[in-house]
């Protein structure tokens, strides 16, 4: 369905970027058993998710002219369980990394994580107090390729340790990305973690540890790639602050924050005659 609406905000598509993603949007509405006609086109959702991911309104504050805030968080919800999302933005991704002269998918990757302040509406089943950063919220642990693009992510409690959530993280990598072979990670993942990654996964984690002399901050080894992701992260507002119920819905508030980097990486290149 065609759109009307102006593109009036920063966070909008423009038409080289809503062409990246619609490939990856099923046609029509969300249920299988018929319903109402779609009456709200594609285009406009996701614009609003984009809009609230990069601006941090809650759900009812959504600007008038897009579609109903329920019809758009009921299109968020469905394509977070249904697996869209994930579809699309792992093929943003490979489309990026084929962009820039390497293969679909990498061989090795950077793991990190990132602790950050709940909002009045996590509840205390899914929160904790991270002691280390003083931070009492939730966690995300991610795994980035060596162009700091999204490989995995898992949001825990902020009282879960970084080597306790990477052992289902590097599951996840080693059952989705069969090719990586190579994982490196800061010191707070030393220890049995090396070994039993060894083991049980075949997978080579390499510990970059701070130098000897430093002080203050310094651009470390391969580190400095997953921390640059962070900070892209964080420049959607939304994911500065925890405000989500679910964890599952944070995570796919950080996967959108990455499908805007990146359509806006592949719109960049379609200008310039990259692509």
């Amino acid at each position: 369905m065609s759109t009307t609406r102006p593109r009036r905000y920063p966070s909008d598509t423009t038409d080289t970027e809503w062409q990246l993603i619609a490939a990856y949007l099923p046609p029509g509405g969300t249920g299988d058993q018929g319903g109402r006609p779609v009456v709200y086109s594609r285009r406009d959702i996701v614009d609003a998710i984009r809009y609230l991911d990069h601006n941090s309104c809650v759900w009812r504050a959504l600007p008038v002219d897009f579609p109903p805030w329920p019809t758009v968080y009921h299109y968020f919800r469905t394509w977070t369980r249904d697996g869209t999302l994930t579809q699309l933005h792992d093929g943003l991704r490979e489309q990026v990394r084929v962009a820039e002269g390497r293969k679909p998918t990498s061989t090795a990757a950077i793991m990190d994580s990132q602790s950050v302040r709940a909002a009045e509406t996590v509840a205390k089943t899914s929160r904790g107090f991270d002691a280390g950063k003083k931070v009492n919220g939730r966690k995300r642990h991610i795994v980035v390729d060596t162009t700091g693009l999204l490989l995995i992510v898992l949001v825990t409690t902020g009282a879960v340790q970084d080597r306790d959530a990477a052992r289902a993280l590097l599951w996840a990598l080693r059952t989705c990305f069969t090719g990586v072979i190579k994982v490196w990670a800061d010191a707070g993942y030393a220890g049995q973690l090396v070994d039993w990654a060894a083991d049980a996964l075949g997978l080579a984690v390499e510990i970059v540890r701070k130098l000897a002399d430093q002080v203050g901050f310094q651009v470390l080894h391969r580190r400095w790639v997953v921390e640059r992701t962070l900070s892209w992260i964080t420049r959607c507002r939304r994911t500065v602050r925890d405000y989500e119920r679910h964890p599952e819905h944070h995570a796919a508030m950080v996967q959108w924050a990455m499908v805007i980097v990146m359509t806006r990486r592949l719109a960049r290149y379609h200008r310039t005659g990259r692509l």
